[in-house]
């Protein structure tokens, strides 16, 4: 149970530093987003791949990003054991390296590719593993947030719908590729079957 507290600190350090980013992002005229944002096909833009998701293009933006972000981030370090660092490596730098190679030419900024990659992470995860714990999280997720969905589909401008895509695929990714250290925690004296 410690250790469920301790990742449950980290989710909520992990969000509160996109605010305290965001306070400094305003505070500078958002300078921070065309120094640091994802700019693809330029190398100076590689470092977006990293800085993407902590940036953000207004407080709204932050906002939206939010909730998402704490109850996708929830099931994920209640459902997750070891395997977070794994998990959020590949989301953040297999979904920024694909729109580093393939988005459109514009500044691309915000958690929701990092969103988007929990979501396919759990979902897919689900449909892997086949837990009870695991299915549930992505049944959860899939009624929470399956209207998502139309977020990989371009046509709202100013949105990066290629994070979103390029996200979805590297959780989806994550969940396969990481799939033997991933482990639901085991409920003790429950049998599940």
């Amino acid at each position: 149970m410690r250790a469920f507290f301790q990742r449950a600190a980290a989710l909520a350090a992990f969000v509160a530093l996109l605010w305290a980013v965001q306070v400094v992002n305003w505070i500078t005229g958002y300078g921070l987003n065309p120094a640091f944002g994802l700019i693809p096909r330029h190398v100076g833009g590689l470092d977006g791949v990293i800085a993407m998701p902590l940036l953000h293009g207004s407080f709204a933006h932050l906002m939206a990003n939010t909730p998402p972000l704490l109850v996708m981030g929830g099931l994920l370090v209640a459902t997750t054991t070891r395997a977070l660092l794994p998990v959020n490596a590949v989301v953040i730098g297999l979904g920024g390296s694909l729109v580093w190679l393939f988005g459109s030419s514009a500044i691309h900024i915000g958690a929701s590719g990092l969103v988007f990659g929990w979501f396919g992470f759990l979902v897919t995860r689900g449909l892997v593993d086949r837990s009870p714990i695991t299915l549930g999280a992505a049944l959860l997720v899939g009624v929470l947030y399956g209207s998502l969905l139309w977020g990989v589909l371009p046509g709202q401008p100013g949105v990066s719908w290629e994070a979103h895509l390029f996200g979805a695929i590297a959780g989806a990714a994550a969940a396969v590729l990481v799939r033997t250290h991933v482990h639901a925690p085991r409920l003790g004296g429950v049998d599940l079957d």
